[in-house]
């Protein structure tokens, strides 16, 4: 559908435009609208009176707006073009009058596709009829049927409710009913920042972050790194260690437990999973997520020159049982479950905050039922507030997540099962799109040990 009005609109690009966004009242990722939404349907009548178009086929831009364009990758001089310019020029418009229907049915409806169309024939029917058969018609639930149906008129006089006497009515007060457009970066030669410009563009009209977003969001748009490196990428091939383990069952296997510490230094990490490690993948560890490089609105906070401090790590305390829930049965192994957050500053201290650098797995020995925990590296962010926090408990589910069915003995099968390597990250499909981690914690759900993040946006 996203295809059919671009090309309605003169373009063979696949992202939908914003007035697509808005016909279908669509707010979030592509992506995201796309997995959430089953079939599309239009039903309507439009009153073209006249057409207006540039007939010139050398256009050209300005110079003052090709000096505006960065000549390297500036989240803010590429947020700034984009609110000042926009991201495409309109070459025609056509005048008139239309009444549409939008029909949009959501991933979760039952409706077959002959159900769906029979449905927008009726929506179509009862809109596009005259009074006396309107009043006969029994009304349509919509939302029984997971479907959202916006009605939308451009042109006459809206007040009028008949559609036959609203058509009579569109030369006296027509409206743009619609546009043809050029990409902006057509018009560019091959000048320093056009990549760049044409990459903001892209991931602006895919993403959808609001325009006061948008340069932290174009900030966060660089390459995403796991830590630690896997051995074989790294070139080295390193003896397990001997870790601590867990115990399941009287005669299950064990799941040992790696507590190496696992820090970025001065780069905001955005997700964190649990793996299992080792020649026998039967060693469990925190990987995570971060920036690959330092944002550019990070630098007059974080920048290596400026002092920080020493980071911190905090975990839970060892003898607080209100925490330890356990894995399977009750005598053998437990997962602290305290959430690990830095609580030694308020939510408005300009002092700094505190974000996730680093983890670390334990285990507190307390025989057969010993207890996982996690530990966490804070660091400061100095000159930076809390603007909004979250708890995330919808993981995204990543083509990097382990196999169950590829393990190769019984007893790694075993411990797959046991744990979740769902990896739980915030990307640029969650608005506004410049999430970092500020808080985690461990948890079992469904049989499994599972790790949970906790989200922050800053002020800077």
């Amino acid at each position: 559908m996203a295809e059919y009005f671009n090309r309605k609109a003169n373009l063979v690009e696949t992202v939908p435009l914003g007035s697509f966004n808005s016909l279908f009242s669509f707010t979030g990722s592509w992506k995201n609208d796309a997995a959430a939404t089953k079939s599309l349907a239009i039903d309507g009548y439009s009153v073209p009176l006249f057409g207006v178009k540039i007939t010139s086929d050398k256009l050209f831009l300005q110079e003052s707006v090709k000096r505006a364009i960065p000549h390297s990758w500036d989240p803010s001089a590429l947020a700034s073009f984009i609110e000042n310019y926009g991201t495409h020029i309109i070459t025609s418009v056509m005048v008139g009058g239309k009444d549409e229907v939008y029909i949009k049915q959501h991933s979760s409806s039952q409706l077959s596709e002959l159900e769906f169309r029979n449905y927008v024939k009726e929506i179509g029917s009862e809109r596009f009829s005259d009074t006396d058969s309107k009043s006969n018609a029994a009304p349509i639930n919509y939302s029984e049927k997971d479907m959202t149906v916006i009605f939308r008129r451009r042109g006459g006089c809206d007040l009028v409710q008949n559609f036959i006497d609203w058509i009579r009515t569109v030369s006296n007060a027509p409206d743009v009913i619609g546009m043809a457009f050029l990409p902006i970066v057509s018009l560019l030669d091959d000048i320093p920042g056009k990549r760049h410009l044409a990459r903001a563009i892209d991931l602006y009209l895919t993403y959808k972050p609001q325009i006061e977003e948008l340069q932290y969001f174009l900030d966060f748009q660089v390459q995403l790194v796991w830590a630690p490196v896997p051995p074989g990428i790294a070139g080295q091939h390193r003896k397990d260690p001997v870790c601590p383990s867990l115990q399941f069952s009287l005669m299950g296997p064990k799941l040992f437990v790696s507590t190496e510490q696992i820090s970025v230094g001065r780069r905001p990490v955005t997700g964190l999973k649990l793996c299992l490690e080792g020649t026998k993948q039967n060693r469990l560890a925190v990987h995570l997520q971060h920036l690959g490089s330092l944002p550019k609105i990070f630098v007059p906070h974080w920048d290596s020159h400026i002092t920080i401090g020493p980071p911190k790590w905090q975990g839970p305390e060892e003898q607080d049982s209100r925490w330890f829930e356990p894995i399977k049965w009750k005598s053998f192994a437990h997962v602290s479950t305290a959430p690990i957050e830095y609580t030694e500053t308020s939510i408005t201290d300009l002092s700094g905050v505190y974000i996730v650098t680093g983890a670390q797995l334990g285990v507190w020995d307390f025989g057969a039922k010993s207890v996982l925990h996690l530990k966490l590296l804070f660091s400061r962010v100095p000159g930076c507030t809390i603007r909004r926090s979250v708890w995330d408990y919808s993981p995204s589910y990543s083509m990097h997540r382990t196999d169950e069915a590829s393990s190769s003995s019984s007893d790694n099968a075993k411990l797959v099962k046991l744990v979740d390597m769902t990896e739980t990250l915030k990307g640029p499909q969650d608005a506004p799109g410049h999430w970092l981690v500020t808080g985690a914690k461990l948890g079992v759900e469904k049989g499994k040990i599972i790790v949970r993040a906790k989200y922050s946006l800053l002020n800077y």
